[in-house]
């Protein structure tokens, strides 16, 4: 691992961003240019120490960036996709795939989009529905995304094979919700031709699932750009929203939003999540879903 040349990568990085561009305060009294070391930890979700480790380019206290925290990084610092994989290469990581997957690199425009969202829940994700990045007002209205790897980090695939993953959604939805995931994923598997990711994840779904097995027979395709949805919330109860999808040029990352109509009841509700904390779902971040062997959950020992 080449640390010095990582640290200095970090830090032209760092220097080049501006506060504004990343929904920070530009303050009066500020000594560098671009990101303080603080506010790209922050960002990135890392302790300010390991950081500076990171950017000081030094081996004694054993820094060894997984690749977790390389993609977390790469988006703290909006990074390219060639920027993303030096970064990785610095680092001698495997570069993880550009458009899908846990680590997957969130298009800057996207991000760009997301940052710009700050009063309203957001997220942006692969088409195989894996949250890459959200904000605070998603994770209070939909709770945090669990740590899964693997076909497990797939929301459709925990709806159905994990009852805890429908607890958000009114049980007479749930049919609706149910074809609507399979036929975006039918979308996402013709998109995406033979490729192993997905279809591993759709022979395992047949196996464990009758109700995924007998849609996925239909054949019924449509891309999900917009839906209604009534989300059950744990302090501010059923909350009615209309869902946004907007998709990037190749189809295989969205960027999803929830809304409601000036003066309604949802509208209402989604001004009072910006004062309510993020709620648990009951679902401990890293465990697969019950039931699940660790194979299929992609979890690692």
């Amino acid at each position: 691992m080449n640390l010095p040349e990582l640290g200095a990568f970090l830090r032209t990085r760092r220097d080049r961003i501006r506060p504004a561009e990343v929904g920070l305060p530009q303050g009066p009294r500020r000594r560098v240019p671009g990101l303080r070391r603080e506010e790209v930890a922050q960002l990135a979700g890392l302790s300010a120490d390991y950081y500076t480790e990171l950017e000081r380019g030094s081996a004694k206290n054993g820094v060894q960036p997984s690749a977790q925290t390389l993609a977390a990084l790469a988006r703290a610092l909006r990074l390219n996709g060639d920027e993303r994989d030096h970064l990785f290469h610095l680092a001698e990581r495997p570069v993880p795939p550009s458009a899908h997957g846990p680590s997957a690199h969130v298009q800057p425009a996207l991000l760009g989009l997301l940052d710009r969202l700050s009063n309203t829940p957001a997220r942006v994700i692969t088409d195989l529905h894996e949250t890459l990045v959200e904000n605070d007002l998603a994770r209070n209205l939909l709770g945090k995304s669990p740590a899964h790897r693997g076909p497990a980090a797939s929301f459709v695939y925990r709806w159905f094979t994990d009852p805890q993953a429908r607890e958000r959604y009114p049980p007479e939805d749930h049919p609706h919700h149910s074809r609507v995931f399979v036929a975006d994923l039918q979308a996402a598997a013709a998109r995406r031709g033979r490729d192993a990711e997905v279809t591993k994840m759709i022979a395992v779904l047949r196996r464990r699932s009758q109700e995924f097995a007998a849609l996925w027979d239909t054949h019924d395709v449509a891309v999900r750009r917009m839906d209604h949805k009534r989300i059950v919330h744990p302090t501010l109860g059923v909350i009615e929203l209309d869902c946004y999808n907007l998709l990037s040029e190749d189809g295989r990352q969205r960027l999803l939003w929830f809304t409601a109509p000036p003066g309604s009841p949802g509208a209402e509700q989604l001004e009072l999540l910006s004062v309510i904390g993020t709620q648990d779902l009951g679902i401990t971040e890293g465990t697969a879903p019950e039931g699940l062997s660790a194979a299929e959950s992609g979890s690692q020992p």
